[in-house]
This record gives C-alpha cells, structure tokens and sequence, in this order.
C-alpha cells in the first residue's frame, strides 16, 4: 500500500509540472517556433542524460540492438503525438484539440487490453465517468467553440492520429519498463525524436538559433521550465511510475493535467476561472483519488489471492 501511495503521488507531481506546459509554451510562443520549442528542451536533455545513460549502457552490456525498441516506440508514437499534434492544431481549432484529447485515456485503455492484457474494472469505469463529467465542466468554453466540420476534418483527424500515438507510446513503454532505468528510457526516446524533429526545425525555422540571444527573460524562463521540469524530472518520474502502475491507471491520472492547468493559467497569465471549471476540478480530483485509494487496494487484494 505504501509503494501505491508513493506511485500516486509521483503521479500527481507529474501531471502538476505537465499541466505547467501549456502555460510555458504561452511564455516563449512570442520568439521561439512550436518546432524549436518542443527539440531544443528534448536536446539539453538528452545532453544532460547522456553520460549517466552511457555508463549504464556499459555497465549492463548492453548491445545497440537491445534499444532499437525505442526507435519503434519513437516513430510510431512519441513522434507522432509530438508533429501531428501542433499541425493538427494549425489546421483546425484549439477548441478541437482539447475535447479530442479526452480519447487519451479511452485509446490508451485499449491498446494496454490488447498488448498488456489489463481490463477496465468496475472501478476505473467510475473514476473515467466522474473525470469526464469534470473535465467537460472545465472545458464548457471549449465545447461552445468546437467545430468538426469539413474545413477542420484533415486537422481533427491529425490531432486524432497524435493521440492515438501517445497511447501507444505509453502501453508500449509499460512493456518494456522492466529492461530498462528510467533515465534510459527517456534519454533513448528523446534522441530518437531529437533526429527525426532535426529536419524539421531546420527546414520550418532555420532562423531559431540565431534569436536565442535576443530571448527575453520570459522566454528563458519558459524554455527553462521546459527543460529542466517539463522535459527531464517529470519523464524521470513518469517512467519510475510507470513500472509499478498499470498503463489504464496512468492515463486516466492525465485528466488532473485539466484540474491543475486551469488554475495554474488564472495565476500566471491572468486567465479567468469561472465556476463550473472549480467545480469540474474538483470531480476530476475526486476520480483520481477513487484510482488511487479504492482501486489500488483493489489491485493489491487480488495480488495476494494470486499469491496465496
């Protein structure tokens, strides 16, 4: 019980510093590219983890083909989550995007049915309904804007194809959270996805580089922020969850990302938190502590029968 209750409150931390992202990438949005802003933070990083990883990779004897792995999970998810979203998004409507993401937790329950073999118990079934109804509170705005009509139909189906990319990413890393250390699986990741966004930023932003001198303290606070925690101590984290929690655990927990986000931009940016949206965050927490109290006791129950 007590290494569920670390796991959790891991996990809260996680989804604290990932609901900071939006707000960061309000900060540099003015001087920085949306291409540059998601490879330069993932270059330190992988910068940083790189001698840690190199010594571990020594130590363990480990062979190049034995992180291949990662060059799967990389295209085939992290890319895809990370490319088709921002053009996703230019090609149809914020609005779009914030309701489409609430397929997350949905899609990533399916793929960790068909490859881990996990089930949606009663429990979660309740935790995922409360969190909806929270969530649609907090984006009441946001359905009054949607639109999925045919203008937006590439850009909703782009922003669709990312999300069912990090549901992949996710249940795939679950699968081989055991092989590997958490800074492993981040800084294998990372570089995968550092080479295959390096194109694409020299392309689409050649002049990124040149600005970085001219960056204001806003912007180097962003970037920072993105580095350091966005980046680097909450994917460390993630991971560190990752091996104890199921995958359906850990996608549902991404809707307290909408909780803490919220009041987050009020403070920082001066946005407006109305009623339904405190109200909606505090049905989202309610779900997640069902997740964390009820059904990891749950878990833990059936794991002793199994023992036994």
């Amino acid at each position: 019980m007590k290494k569920a209750f670390l796991s959790w409150t891991i996990l809260f931390l996680c989804n604290l510093i990932w609901s900071f992202h939006f707000t960061c990438i309000k900060l540099v949005q003015d001087q920085v590219g949306p291409y540059f802003t998601v490879w330069l933070p993932m270059l330190l990083a992988t910068i940083f983890l790189a001698p840690f990883v190199i010594k571990d990779f020594r130590k363990g004897k480990k062979k190049i083909k034995d992180v291949l792995i990662f060059v799967q999970l990389g295209a085939l998810g992290a890319f895809p989550s990370q490319v088709l979203m921002t053009y996703g998004t230019q090609y149809s409507l914020a609005s779009n995007a914030a309701i489409l993401v609430l397929a997350l937790p949905v899609i990533t329950a399916v793929f960790a049915f068909f490859l881990l073999k996990e089930k949606m118990n009663t429990i979660r079934w309740i935790s995922f309904a409360i969190a909806i109804i929270g969530v649609l509170l907090c984006s009441t705005d946001d359905i009054k804007k949607m639109d999925l009509s045919s203008r937006y139909a590439l850009g909703n189906l782009l922003i669709f194809l990312a999300i069912i990319g990090n549901a992949y990413y996710n249940v795939g890393c679950k699968q081989v959270a055991e092989k590997y250390t958490e800074m492993e699986m981040v800084f294998y990741t990372y570089l995968v996805l550092v080479i295959m966004l390096a194109p694409l930023v020299w392309y689409y932003e050649p002049e990124m580089l040149s600005r970085i001198p001219d960056y204001t303290a806003q912007t180097w606070t962003g970037m920072i922020a993105l580095t350091i925690f966005h980046n680097f101590l909450s994917m460390i984290m993630f991971f560190s969850v990752l091996k104890y929690l199921d995958a359906t655990q850990v996608a549902l927990s991404n809707y307290l990302i909408t909780f803490m986000g919220l009041p987050i931009a009020a403070f920082v940016l001066g946005e407006t938190l109305k009623t339904q949206a405190i109200i909606g965050g505090a049905l989202v927490l309610a779900s997640t502590l069902i997740l964390t109290i009820v059904d990891s006791r749950s878990q833990q129950k059936k794991l002793v029968e199994i023992s036994q």
